[in-house]
């Protein structure tokens, strides 16, 4: 994600502490929240298809995802 659209992020939240947001801006803050959700996700996915566990025995597995899971 972009440093502009994290600063956006941050500047409304600030705001949103001291006075009350517009539709628009909510509807905005909604939309850069979700983008930096996916955004975080798909780069924590990316990292545990990189990772692997290393037994006692020295021997490594990888990470799979459970399950059931999302």
């Amino acid at each position: 994600m972009e440093q502009k659209k994290i600063d956006r992020i941050n500047f409304l939240a600030r705001k949103s502490r001291t006075q009350e947001l517009s539709a628009e801006e909510k509807e905005e803050q909604a939309i850069l929240r979700q983008e930096y959700r996916d955004s975080f996700i798909r780069s924590l996915s990316s990292q545990l298809e990189n990772t692997y566990i290393v037994e006692k025995d020295g021997s490594k597995r990888k990470v799979t995802k459970k399950q059931g899971g999302n």
